[in-house]
């Protein structure tokens, strides 16, 4: 069985690296991976964003990329009050959106409305675009884009309603209603696109871009 690290591997000369999600499968995918970093959770009004975008006539992919950024911005924001002993950080800024038929899906607000996204995907295909953008001294130094296709088998309702029944709460923490990573599995039949863009997360183009910054391995780990 594989151990999850003690403690980190890698990690940034010039300045830390702080995650602004609150997201505990960002966080593992990057302890996992050895990652040394900080978490400052950030949020932003994502439905105004939206609302904003559509009226700019911004395309889907557009919109994810802005959300990470401006949530990588608030990040940056808190900063001196939340963490005053961090200068120069590296934050990384993270987004998903699920389309389907041409329309954004958001979370849904209720157990209810989870089953009407779980029924209206069923049977389709939908795409996961995710976005990650890395900034530093609230700029925007790099982002990277990452889009999945995802089918979902024919479910019928009894299914779809033990299923939602048996998540609770949990499903409601992503737009489609469904936790891919866990027992979600289970309502595809067709996945094309990288299993950690799908997460929400891009960890191999991450892992090249901090490279270039000097991502190595941290002295007290060797």
């Amino acid at each position: 069985m594989t151990q999850k690290p003690t403690q980190p591997f890698l990690g940034l000369p010039g300045g830390d690296i702080i995650l602004a999600s609150a997201s505990v499968t960002r966080q593992n995918i990057l302890t996992a991976a050895g990652l040394d970093f900080r978490i400052l959770p950030a949020s932003v009004d994502e439905p105004a964003v939206r609302a904003a975008a559509h009226a700019d006539s911004m395309t889907a992919d557009e919109i994810a990329v802005l959300l990470a950024e401006l949530k990588a911005n608030a990040a940056f924001q808190a900063l001196p009050t939340v963490m005053p002993d961090v200068a120069a950080p590296y934050i990384l800024g993270c987004d998903q959106i699920l389309v389907f038929d041409e329309k954004i899906i958001s979370k849904p607000e209720s157990l209810s409305a989870a089953k009407d996204q779980l029924y209206a995907l069923a049977g389709h295909q939908h795409k996961l675009l995710t976005a990650i953008v890395l900034t530093r001294n609230g700029q925007r130094i790099w982002h990277h884009l990452g889009t999945a296709a995802l089918t979902m088998r024919r479910i019928d309702k009894p299914f779809i309603d033990a299923y939602v029944r048996y998540l609770g709460p949990a499903a409601l923490a992503s737009p489609g209603g469904y936790q891919i990573e866990g027992i979600g599995a289970s309502l595809f039949s067709l996945i094309d696109g990288d299993h950690f863009d799908i997460l929400g997360l891009p960890l191999m183009p991450l892992l090249a871009i901090l490279r270039e910054h000097g991502l190595a391995p941290i002295a007290a780990a060797i």
